[in-house]
């Protein structure tokens, strides 16, 4: 096992440098440049502009900006362009917002896809479980910003429920647990909206691995033992379940990270997707680079966990 880390970690430090080099260069080469407090602004002198450059190795070629921005990153020197602050100070202060909803999402698509997987698995053939499936595929399908729009609009303009943001703001709780459930609400619906999809999914990887562990010998013998049908679903076919879902922790991260940047515009969530988004918009070229940098390693690490937690849960995988 402790070989099998290591070795994915090593292939991990690669990968994470590839991918490094390539989001650095989709950065720095889209058209237009960094404009930092309006650069295309007439009063800003050449003189400005060129001191502003050369801060930020924006005079250097292209190869040496790399090199000098990963090491400003790892150095923590590395400063965003709007406010000067150092940018992985930004990102922390966004993290733990960030982590708290995608961990929710992860929470509740593994919960509710299994539960509704092992639904259809046992309705399978139905014409429950046939309107399941089809409602699977249009979860799948449905667009998460459409669905927040919505709830949006009939929340807050008909119902005038507080939603963006992390608390309900002017208003004073009587306690720290009210301000707590406060906080609570303003996860649990960016969160589940950016489960949908994952919940969908979940369901049908479960349903099908039940229903192809039911052909396996082992239940076959389990019903020859004379073992009730509910003893044979629950205590033996529903065992396999387990591994589509530590699978599945693997193929959710970056789905829900990526998802998460429209969540968290859409409800003014201030996480890590929409600092990427404003940085967008401001051109800050280094909280970018940083941002791909910190998004690509969480989504490697969670991998390697999903993989290392796969042969803890089945020991018949081997994986040295």
């Amino acid at each position: 096992m402790l070989n099998f880390i290591l070795r994915r970690l090593a292939i991990s430090s690669v990968l994470i440098f590839i991918i490094s080099i390539i989001s650095f260069l989709m950065i720095i080469l889209a058209p237009g440049g960094p404009n930092p407090w309006g650069e295309l602004n007439p009063k800003i002198t050449p003189q400005v502009k060129e001191m502003f450059r050369k801060k930020f190795h924006l005079d250097r070629p292209i190869h040496e900006q790399y090199f000098l921005n990963m090491r400003d990153l790892f150095t923590g020197r590395l400063k965003s362009i709007k406010d000067e602050r150092p940018v992985i100070s930004r990102i922390l202060e966004r993290l733990p917002a960030t982590l708290t909803l995608n961990l929710y999402a992860i929470s509740i698509s593994l919960i509710f896809g299994l539960l509704w997987g092992v639904w259809a698995a046992r309705h399978a053939g139905t014409t429950a479980d046939m309107l399941s499936s089809m409602g699977a595929f249009a979860l799948i399908a449905l667009p998460g910003f459409w669905v927040a729009y919505l709830i949006l609009i009939g929340l807050v303009n008909f119902a005038g429920v507080p939603v963006l943001g992390t608390q309900s703001y002017g208003i004073e709780f009587p306690s720290f647990a009210n301000l707590w459930l406060d906080r609570l609400w303003h996860v649990v619906l960016p969160g589940t909206i950016l489960a949908l999809g994952g919940i969908a999914v979940q369901s049908r990887y479960i349903r099908a691995t039940v229903l192809e562990a039911m052909n396996e010998d082992y239940i076959r013998t389990a019903r020859a033992k004379g073992l009730p049908e509910e003893t044979v679903f629950y205590k033996h076919a529903l065992r396999n379940a387990v591994r589509p879902l530590i699978t599945g922790i693997g193929s959710l991260l970056p789905a829900l990270i990526g998802g998460s940047l429209i969540i968290e515009t859409i409800f003014a969530y201030p996480g890590m997707g929409r600092l990427g988004y404003e940085a967008v918009l401001e051109r800050d070229y280094p909280t970018l680079v940083a941002l791909n940098f910190v998004v690509a390693a969480l989504i490697l690490l969670g991998n390697l966990i999903a993989d290392v937690l796969y042969a803890v849960v089945d020991p018949r995988v081997r994986l040295e």
